[in-house]
């Protein structure tokens, strides 16, 4: 795993290629945007029947984050689940599954839009999470400083080397860092998208997932 360095607020972190990210110094790994039990939500509102996968391959990568890294803290952060029906209709083996992914760590879950309530599977429950200079929370706020955000689900896309690709992506600005979205069948909101403009800027830069980190100035995707 080619993880990439940089420093923000300070802090020196890494970037992982599965959309991760890890803070060596504090033994500390953090994901966005889980949304365990997709699939079953929208089978349950009787939306497109999907196959009911997404959870296993998301633990499943989850667990190789865990393992590559361990972490003696984990801050889950927002939208873990895609509704709290979906967390509570997961199966006993993904419920021991999230226990054993607990054990011997400190785990916390931070408070989405799509899941505000606390569930009974461990861990503490926070609306958000601050470490020294860092600030962990689910949307990003105006005037923030050290923050680590998700909700947005930021994507790349842009023609490479004569290619057009599309991939999840970290974006960094002074000020805050803005995660991709962890979870296997989530979307994403294009860079371009007036949103994620407003709260970056010209000298920010974007980290593209994949086989590697793969840095770009956000002024590229504009």
């Amino acid at each position: 795993m080619t993880a990439f360095r940089f420093t923000f607020a300070q802090t020196e972190l890494k970037a992982l290629p599965s959309g991760a990210l890890y803070w060596p110094e504090q033994r500390l790994l953090c994901v966005s945007d889980l949304h365990l039990g997709k699939s079953e939500r929208i089978a349950r509102r009787g939306g497109t029947m999907l196959p009911p996968y997404e959870t296993t391959d998301t633990l499943t990568r989850l667990e190789a984050a865990i393992d590559a890294t361990d972490p003696a803290h984990v801050v889950c952060l927002g939208d873990s689940f895609d509704d709290l029906a979906a967390g509570a209709a997961l199966s006993a083996r993904e419920r021991d599954w999230l226990i054993r992914l607990q054990a011997g760590r400190t785990w916390i879950w931070i408070e989405g839009n799509h899941d505000p309530a606390p569930l009974e599977l461990g861990g503490s429950h926070m609306a958000e999470f601050i470490v020294g200079p860092l600030t962990f929370r689910h949307i990003a706020e105006n005037g923030a400083t050290g923050e680590i955000s998700g909700h947005y689900h930021p994507k790349a896309a842009l023609t490479l080397r004569g290619r057009h690709i599309s991939r999840p992506c970290f974006l960094r600005s002074e000020n805050r860092l803005i995660m991709p979205a962890f979870g296997t069948y989530t979307g994403g909101l294009k860079c371009s998208d007036p949103v994620l403009k407003e709260l970056m800027d010209a000298t920010s830069i974007a980290l593209l997932t994949g086989r590697q980190i793969t840095p770009l100035p956000y002024a590229r995707l504009r």
